[in-house]
């Protein structure tokens, strides 16, 4: 098929059930820079979407300079603006079901980055029991069924340790889901290509800017070799979706910072495409020209 969209179209016209996506985000906002596209594009080709979020990012640095008093080391309130934040961006991405990972009974705090003071409190998420957190994602993964989960690599994707916690959580969750009965069929990592990377590099140093302050490719921890790339999903459609998600997430994301002049670069699609590393499951039949997955679903029983 030539398109995801025609071929979801075709083959799903009367599926058993729709397909279900299950994220695993660590923060607010990560689902939106991560996954908008992704999140978007499905929802409107009607399959189920649900996102978990293990924190509700207390220790995120605010961008809007009124709101400067809500930081932790403050009035502590950042949680409750990025928690309608988010809510703001999920309304964008037309995605209705998500959670808090093991709220009301359970809060996990935003755990700061590595060996900072916050990363040593008792409450946060990097200090929380690997099984138990598991156990608790496996909750929702038994209630949502999904057929296909997307989270982070083993390195949370730049090193956060939230990021790497939400991975160690959501691979032991679907251990744990499988051991009581529900097997996610297909399981992907987001990734950043290096190829694609370099092309924003290249990009805003013709428009006389920095790419996030660095010099070489080589300082960017969250940079993969293009072989690890086994999915793209073109979300070309559904980019004002994800830029009106963004937007939402004001105090982390500034409207005139490098995301939006990189995409502004780049004529925007550099929010278009989203690239995935499949590490559970086999490749589905619906491929591009460089053999890579055009949907996540493909080959998926339904």
């Amino acid at each position: 098929m030539a398109t995801i969209g025609k071929h979801r179209t075709l083959s799903s016209m009367n599926p058993a059930r729709p397909g279900r996506l299950l994220l695993v985000h660590a923060h607010p906002d990560d689902e939106t820079i991560n996954n908008g596209v992704t999140m978007a594009k499905y929802v409107d080709l009607g399959f189920e979407v649900a996102l978990v979020t293990c924190t509700r990012g207390e220790e995120g640095e605010i961008l809007v300079p009124e709101l400067a008093a809500a930081a932790s080391d403050q009035e502590d309130r950042l949680a409750e603006i990025r928690e309608v934040e988010l809510a703001q961006a999920l309304a964008a991405l037309g995605v209705t079901r998500h959670w808090f990972l093991g709220s009301p009974h359970r809060i996990f705090r935003d755990s700061g980055m590595m060996g900072s003071p916050q990363n040593s409190r008792a409450d946060v998420f990097w200090s929380a029991d690997v099984e138990d957190a598991s156990a608790l994602l496996a909750n929702y993964i038994e209630g949502f069924k999904p057929d296909v989960m997307i989270t982070y690599d083993e390195f949370g994707g730049y090193g956060h340790p939230d990021h790497i916690q939400a991975h160690r959580i959501a691979m032991r969750g679907a251990e744990i889901s499988a051991e009581r009965g529900w097997d996610i069929q297909k399981i992907y990592w987001n990734i950043m290509p290096r190829s694609v990377v370099q092309q924003g590099m290249d990009a805003m140093r013709e428009i006389g800017s920095d790419f996030f302050g660095v010099e070489s490719i080589d300082e960017l921890p969250f940079v993969k070799d293009d072989s690890l790339v086994h999915a793209v999903i073109d979300g070309s459609a559904y980019v004002d979706k994800k830029t009106e998600a963004m937007r939402a997430h004001r105090t982390q994301i500034a409207l005139d910072g490098p995301f939006f002049a990189l995409s502004n670069s780049l004529g925007m699609q550099v929010f278009g495409l989203e690239y995935y590393t499949r590490v559970k499951g086999e490749s589905g039949p619906d491929l591009n020209g460089e053999g890579q997955e055009i949907d996540l679903f493909s080959g998926v029983a339904l």
